[in-house]
């Protein structure tokens, strides 16, 4: 196989990556898509390309011979039925972010990775992105000594237009938004510190979204869309006030990941900004980002080395393409992970063990802040700290 030709099951936002796959002269290309709504298909293929197949039933696409491999873009809770059902058929497959809604779905996946003997890959960008790319480089280096605390602060600006307005609001879809916003977070924490988290006590609340208005109230109808504080007049946009929403809207976890190393992430989705912040504490130093300015700030204390002599500020620099240069070079590294059997930065275990801490700390909020033991399944492969890798295109 010289060229890897990709269907993508799920034409919603998600999708614009499907550009970085479509090089028609190149070594992959999109050749087909399904979703369940015409408009989007039309929509996709207006910007990709007008003569791909597309169809409302996935497993139509599945069944086309001249398709290789799937990207699965849709909602969450389908990335399992969809993900079991493109291995069975024979098909690579890449995954976005979270792997699954439930420890189990993820390890029904890598299951039938397994049995399929085909690649799978899941879609954590943020392993692309050169600040944390960075970051895993300093830490690597020695620079702050042995990693001790890691604190997280996410800011999640206009996090009721992305997550309240439509089905990312109840727990049915997501098991919460630790799943599908945060596994990115627990990901990387998990990967800079080369650590996986043992146990998670958490606390968080719905405070702001949800409350008594009608689940079928849209914002477009609303007779208080001139003075809402969380309007979205884009057509079927859900009210963020309705009674069904039910997953928290703020989030505090605490971890303790494998070598004692402790770790905070905390939440917010009716915050003003949008930023995330990570610090890492050392035994020779401290490192922290700032992502509003694109700055890596490296604080070095007494070491009896010449670490100690200065500080260091690195500045980030632009990179081509959608999340800071990071979706073009992810897509290329499915297409390589296929073509070249080259490994890229993650593994579909990484991908389960975000989902598994996400699952842990959503059942400590909601039995009071509990301590729970996270379950690392029977899926922990010694070769998974290959992933432990700085990207090299």
């Amino acid at each position: 196989m010289t060229q890897l030709r990709i269907g993508v099951i799920g034409t919603g936002l998600r999708s614009s990556i499907a550009r970085y796959w479509h090089n028609p002269e190149g070594n992959s290309v999109v050749v087909g898509a399904a979703d369940v709504s015409l408009k989007a298909l039309e929509k996709f293929k207006n910007e990709i390309d007008k003569d791909i197949f597309v169809t409302t039933d996935y497993k139509e696409l599945l069944e086309r011979e001249d398709i290789d491999a799937v990207a699965i873009l849709s909602p969450d809770y389908l990335h399992e039925e969809h993900a079991v059902a493109a291995l069975q058929a024979g098909k690579h497959v890449y995954c976005e972010k979270p792997l699954a809604i439930t420890p189990e779905g993820c390890d029904r996946i890598i299951d039938e990775t397994e049995k399929s003997g085909k690649h799978f890959m899941i879609g954590f960008n943020m392993r692309y992105m050169s600040m944390y790319q960075t970051m895993k480089e300093i830490i690597d280096s020695g620079v702050i000594g042995d990693i001790k605390a890691v604190w997280v602060r996410h800011f999640v600006g206009l996090g009721g237009y992305y997550y309240y307005h439509d089905w990312h609001g109840t727990a049915a879809n997501t098991t919460s938004l630790l799943l599908q916003k945060a596994s990115h977070d627990i990901d990387v924490i998990h990967w800079l510190t080369g650590s996986y988290a043992t146990k998670v006590s958490a606390f968080g609340g719905l405070d702001y979204y949800g409350g008594n208005q009608p689940n079928d109230l849209y914002c477009p109808d609303c007779e208080l869309k001139d003075t809402c504080p969380d309007v979205s007049l884009q057509k079927l946009t859900q009210c963020a006030f309705r009674e069904e929403i039910d997953v928290e809207d703020n989030n505090m976890l605490i971890m303790e990941l494998e070598g004692g190393i402790k770790a905070s992430y905390m939440q917010c989705h009716f915050t003003p900004d949008y930023s995330r912040n990570y610090t890492f504490i050392g035994t020779k130093g401290r490192l922290e980002n700032d992502d509003v300015n694109d700055k890596i700030y490296v604080k070095t204390r007494k070491s009896g080395s010449w670490h100690e002599m200065s500080d260091i500020t690195y500045e980030m620099k632009k990179m081509p393409g959608t999340h800071g240069g990071a979706d073009p070079r992810i897509c290329q590294d499915f297409v390589n992970l296929v073509l070249y059997n080259k490994q890229p930065l993650t593994t579909p275990f990484a991908g389960r063990m975000s989902v598994a801490v996400g699952c842990a700390a959503t059942e400590s909020i909601r039995s009071g802040g509990k301590v729970v033991h996270i379950d690392q399944g029977r899926h922990n492969p010694s070769l998974s700290r290959k992933e432990d890798t700085i990207y090299q295109p």
